[in-house]
């Protein structure tokens, strides 16, 4: 049996035109012989009346913050609606379909409610469905802890649910429809000729979502990784071919794979800059520095350490957290707020040389001044003020072709 997995987003499903769009994609899988299984998201977004987002301030609309079990609960629903929605549409053209939550479906998650992690899936349902005929339509975003509690899989979780089911199926292929055409090259609100990439790799997308990117959850990309099932992101609205992302060296596009280094720019933006500089007598030392601010629950990114000073940068709304260690340990320290982290990714960027300088110089002809770097085999990032955000991430795109 040929198993495709197929995940709608919220737009994908928020009225009876998305939905009967939607609708057409599973029959076109079902024309080339393949059995789909469906995975979706709450229908629309913040305002509408199903939405997570909406459903979230109804609870607190009293004036009582609810408890994470609880709210998990709720949190559910918006998914299992969308289910059975999208469920019936399906039975009105004509196909017999079933409806299961997360838990129903066999996926096993710890109890850190609200951003749960999956220990186990057991399939076994929804194999017996298909085996009937069905066309399995599940609830993303959310699982069932060994005890019976529901759980959710935190902000993105029905890209998890697609990737792990296709995981637990031994799927051909996961499918990702939304409201764009596919994995751009730059944000396209920032760069008007920004590109859909044809193909591009796990590794390059898992990086482009860890540095801003709104492509897809970071913990889809690693389930996909290790079980070397293809991801393609599709656009529900068109018939655009949309973007594979893989393992293997197979690609629709030789000019990707062959003679591109960067392959896209991804920007992070409400960063803040911190400089501690070191008493000489010891006191303050690089261990107390990075142990009390990681027991404080910080995260930081960027560092750099040199003898006496210590640079990092953390998200902005742990600024009252950190300066709060800094204060308490006496550290001689100083903060740069509204700054934005822009990365370029490339998986052929490993072992090539220049492409730093190439960044510099880019960033130099705009007169915007680097404050900070830091680089990995395939990534290289540049610490910005916020307010040249657009300009910077426009000359880099720029500069590597990126558009063309």
């Amino acid at each position: 049996m040929k198993i495709i997995v197929q995940k709608f987003g919220g737009t994908s499903v928020v009225n009876e035109e998305r939905r009967g769009l939607a609708v057409d994609k599973i029959e076109a899988a079902i024309n080339k012989h393949l059995n789909p299984v469906i995975v979706v998201s709450a229908i629309g977004r913040s305002g509408d009346p199903y939405a997570t987002d909406t459903l979230i301030q109804l609870a607190k609309s009293v004036g009582i913050e609810p408890n994470t079990r609880e709210l998990d609960i709720l949190m559910s629903c918006g998914e299992v609606i969308s289910a059975v929605v999208l469920s019936n549409t399906l039975k009105a053209r004509g196909y017999e379909s079933s409806v299961f939550t997360g838990g129903q479906a066999g996926i096993i998650t710890d109890n850190n409610f609200s951003d749960a992690r999956i220990l186990r899936v057991n399939p076994q349902k929804i194999l017996e469905a298909l085996e009937r005929g069905e066309i399995p339509v599940i609830a993303g975003f959310q699982g069932i802890t060994e005890g019976g509690d529901i759980t959710t899989l935190g902000r993105g979780g029905s890209d998890v649910t697609a990737s792990i089911m296709g995981e637990a199926l031994s799927a051909e292929l996961v499918e990702i429809y939304t409201d764009v055409d596919g994995v751009m090259t730059a944000d396209p609100k920032i760069v008007p000729d920004a590109r859909v990439m044809d193909t591009i790799f796990y590794n390059e997308v898992f990086q482009m979502a860890e540095y801003g990117a709104k492509v897809l959850h970071h913990k889809a990309v690693e389930i996909a990784m290790r079980s070397n099932i293809p991801i393609v992101i599709r656009n529900t609205n068109s018939d655009y071919n949309g973007t594979l992302i893989t393992n293997y060296h197979r690609t629709r596009s030789y000019i990707d794979e062959n003679t591109r280094i960067v392959t896209s720019v991804a920007n992070i933006n409400n960063r803040m800059q911190i400089k501690i500089t070191l008493t000489k007598d010891g006191d303050n030392n690089h261990e107390l520095v990075f142990d009390s601010i990681a027991n404080a629950g910080v995260s930081i990114d960027m560092i750099n350490i040199y003898p006496n000073q210590v640079f990092f940068i953390i998200d902005e709304k742990d600024k009252e957290k950190l300066e709060e260690v800094l204060t308490k340990f006496n550290f001689n320290y100083e903060l740069l707020e509204s700054c934005t982290k822009v990365t370029l990714i490339g998986n052929r960027m490993r072992g090539v040389p220049g492409v730093m300088a190439k960044a510099v110089s880019a960033l130099a002809k705009e007169s915007i001044e680097i404050l900070q770097t830091s680089d990995s085999h395939t990534t290289i990032s540049c610490l910005i003020e916020s307010k040249h955000t657009n300009r910077a991430v426009n000359a880099l795109h720029g500069y590597f072709e990126l558009g063309k």
